[in-house]
């Protein structure tokens, strides 16, 4: 067995964050859980654990527990394949099961090596095209944003938007769109068509500012998923894992999420009526934001109108109210919003130390 194959074999006792921290170091997007005579028991999916996340699992539970939510799922059994089995028929069983991934066993149910589509059809380009949100005037970071936009702001010596493109084109998206509105120049004149940073680049100017979702109106619907990022994100989330979700729940947008817990600094009384039922003393809440991140599909353009303000926020609310499927995406990678100074400060420590 391959070194990294053991890597990606875990037993079931091993926690979710164990399991995690492992699934990000192996970059497969999969983990065996296998028995101690590395018998597979079942597959655990960078999508089962922020399905986890979503559901509010103890992350110190074992990775059991996710393989019992998954008997309930419409796929229980992982997708194998016995060792020897040629391309073309790995080709045809991933696609009749969407999948990515196949485990290959032995006669004894033994993990020997798994394969990935990536390997079966390396240097594919990812079927998305890609949003920067750059417009904004970055008003709360001034006086750093006086001579530059947000995005054109150095981060451990580099633009934040060049650190975005970079983590783009790598995930395998080429064709960029940049919506621009305060000081375009600085932008354009950086990155010109893209050649030079590996991806073709098309500037959407915005006479006047149409919020965070109203410059898709100014662009052609496009005939693939949108991956649309606000402009002063940094963040080491896996594009690619945000696809599969997306695919995965079918949904016409899905929207990356990041947990964020408030601690009331007080006592809080629940009461019923005049009478006091439970005391509370400084509690912890935690809730999913909005992370600035998106995936929509090409049929949400009929909800966008053009040449109008808009925002995300409304384009979900549309969707939500003709019933249209919204996922949510939780992100538990390195994420960041660049929105004030002290947010900018923490940027340029988090790359100096090695935290980003």
């Amino acid at each position: 067995m391959e070194k990294l194959v053991k890597q990606l074999c875990v037993l079931r006792d091993r926690t979710i964050h164990g399991c995690l921290v492992t699934l990000n170091q192996a970059a497969k997007g999969i983990l065996l859980v296998v028995d101690d005579d590395q018998r597979l028991l079942g597959t655990i999916t960078d999508g089962d654990i922020r399905r986890a996340v979503l559901a509010r699992v103890d992350l110190n539970a074992p990775v059991s527990v996710l393989l019992a939510r998954k008997v309930a799922s419409p796929y229980p059994k992982p997708v194998t394949a016995p060792v020897g089995t040629d391309r073309p028929a790995l080709l045809q069983l991933m696609q009749k099961h969407s999948v990515r991934h196949v485990p290959l066993l032995d006669g004894a149910g033994r993990v020997v090596d798994l394969v990935t589509l990536d390997e079966l059809l390396p240097d594919q380009v990812l079927p998305v095209q890609a949003v920067i949100m750059a417009g904004g005037f970055g008003r709360r970071l001034r006086p750093l944003t006086e001579k530059a936009p947000k995005p054109m702001l150095p981060v451990g010596g580099r633009p934040l938007m060049e650190r975005i493109i970079e983590q783009l084109r790598e995930a395998g998206i080429k064709q960029i769109n940049v919506t621009t509105h305060y000081k375009p120049e600085k932008i354009i004149d950086h990155f010109g068509d893209g050649n030079d940073f590996g991806v073709k680049l098309n500037y959407v100017a915005e006479d006047h500012p149409l919020g965070t979702a109203g410059a898709l109106g100014l662009m052609g619907k496009p005939n693939s998923p949108l991956l649309v990022i606000n402009g002063d994100i940094l963040t080491q989330m896996n594009f690619r894992a945000m696809l599969s979700y997306h695919q995965e729940h079918k949904a016409d947008l899905t929207v990356a999420v990041r947990k964020y817990d408030l601690k009331v600094p007080y006592g809080v009384i629940k009461s019923d009526g005049a009478f006091v039922r439970e005391l509370v003393e400084k509690p912890s809440l935690s809730f999913f934001v909005n992370a600035g991140i998106y995936l929509l599909e090409p049929s949400v353009y009929q909800y966008v109108p053009n040449g109008q303000h808009f925002d995300m926020t409304d384009l979900i609310q549309r969707l939500l109210e003709a019933k249209r499927p919204v996922a949510s995406f939780p992100i538990v990678e390195y994420w960041l919003d660049i929105g004030q100074p002290a947010d900018y400060d923490q940027a340029q420590k988090d790359i100096k130390n090695g935290s980003f």
